[in-house]
C-alpha cells in the first residue's frame, strides 16, 4: 500500500517572492535580488512558516530596516502576488488521488497565509490530514514534523510517498523511514507515482 504525503508550496500552488517584487522594483533585477538576499530573506520568512506572526516579523525587520518599510510590508500585505496559480498538473493529480483515497500533505507555511491559501485554494480543504509547520512551531526539514503526522495519523512511515520541491526536505522524510519524491517545477510528477503504486 502506498499514502501519499503532498508538500504544497511549488508543488500543488506557485510561490515565488519574486511575482511580487519585480512589480515592487519596477522590473530592476539587481536591486530586488539584494532586497530579497537581504532584508526580506529566506531564513526571515522561515520563522514566520516556524509560527511568528507576520505583524511581528513585518514591525521587528521595519525597526531595522526603516528605509525598506513599504517594501517589506508588501511581503504581508500584497503576499497573493506571491501565489499567482495553482500548478494545475499536479492537483489534476492530486484531485484524482482524492476520488479514491485518503491524501495527506505536511507544509511549511504561516498560520495567517496559510488560512488565505485555503480559502483560494479550496483543494487544499480535502486532504486527510495536514501538518502545518507554523502550527507545530516545527519546519521541515526537521525530522519531528513528519513525525507529528505518522503519530497524529498512524501512518506506516515505510508506506508513506512524500511529495517535495526541496531536496533536503525530502531527505528529511527518507530520514524518518517514509519514501519520498523529488518534483521541483517542471517535473512530471505522474509516472514517478505510478512507479511507487499509485492508480493516476
Amino acid at each position: 500500500m502506498s499514502i501519499a504525503v503532498f508538500d504544497v508550496g511549488n508543488v500543488l500552488i506557485r510561490w515565488d517572492p519574486r511575482f511580487l517584487y519585480r512589480d515592487v522594483f519596477a522590473g530592476d533585477e539587481e536591486r530586488m535580488e539584494w532586497f530579497l538576499a537581504n532584508v526580506c530573506t529566506h531564513d526571515w520568512n522561515l520563522e514566520m512558516d516556524r509560527g511568528v506572526p507576520y505583524a511581528d516579523q513585518v514591525t521587528s525587520l521595519i525597526a531595522r530596516h526603516p528605509e525598506w518599510a513599504s517594501q517589506i510590508r508588501a511581503f504581508d500585505e500584497r503576499w497573493h502576488e506571491m501565489v499567482p496559480h495553482a500548478i494545475e498538473e499536479n492537483v489534476a493529480l492530486l484531485e484524482t488521488l482524492l476520488a479514491r483515497e485518503p491524501v495527506y500533505a505536511i507544509t511549511n507555511f504561516s498560520r495567517e497565509k496559510w488560512a488565505e491559501a485555503r480559502e483560494r485554494f479550496p483543494v487544499l480543504q480535502r486532504f486527510e490530514g495536514v501538518v502545518v509547520s507554523a502550527h507545530e512551531r516545527l519546519v521541515k526539514p526537521d525530522p519531528a514534523i513528519y513525525e507529528v503526522l505518522l503519530e497524529r495519523y498512524r501512518l506506516p512511515a515505510g508506506e508513506c510517498v512524500f511529495i517535495d520541491d526541496s531536496p533536503a526536505n525530502v531527505e528529511g522524510a527518507r530520514a524518518v523511514g517514509m519514501r519520498a519524491i523529488h518534483c521541483p517545477l517542471g517535473f512530471d510528477l505522474a509516472p514517478a507515482l505510478r512507479a511507487e503504486g499509485f492508480a493516476v
